[in-house]
């Protein structure tokens, strides 16, 4: 099995500009005071969500639902999650930044490669989680569906 390969962290307003975001993988939020542009991704506590996608549209369109949501739209779950805790997106998207994992691949294929490495992306987000929970004896926020419950806002 592979090991995840972050790219930096990069501010949210900026993450069309990430590698590889065409493609599908698994990717971490963060939401801190400190300004993490441009630094090396490391486990650290300030993560709040570990989450992938195997569809067509790649991270970047994963990426694009989350936005959507915590703008007042709907689309993901993960984000709903968020607007539990943070309801003004514009008191902490400053505050959030994101890490990608691309991995190359066709979506579309039913060639066993292919569909076994989408099957490695869902273990990389599942690697992501025990990694988390080892270190700070607890998962990151919004992924413990027992601490934090999905709010559906309406703005």
């Amino acid at each position: 099995m592979m090991k995840p390969k972050f790219s930096k962290w990069i501010s949210w307003s900026e993450r069309d500009k990430l590698s590889g975001i065409k493609y599908p993988g698994i990717y971490a939020l963060a939401v801190s005071e400190k300004d993490l542009s441009n630094t090396q991704y490391t486990l650290i506590e300030e993560i709040k969500y570990f989450g992938m996608t195997n569809s067509g549209g790649g991270l970047k369109s994963r990426l694009k639902q989350f936005d959507n949501t915590i703008i007042g739209k709907s689309g993901h779950g993960g984000a709903e999650r968020f607007l539990y805790k943070y309801k003004k997106h514009r008191n902490f998207a400053p505050k959030l930044f994101v890490s990608v994992c691309p991995v190359v691949c066709d979506v579309k294929s039913n060639n066993p490669k292919d569909l076994l490495i989408m099957g490695e992306i869902a273990w990389l987000e599942y690697y992501c989680f025990a990694e988390y929970k080892k270190r700070f004896k607890k998962l990151p926020l919004f992924n413990d569906k027992i601490k934090s419950s999905k709010l559906k806002y309406k703005r």
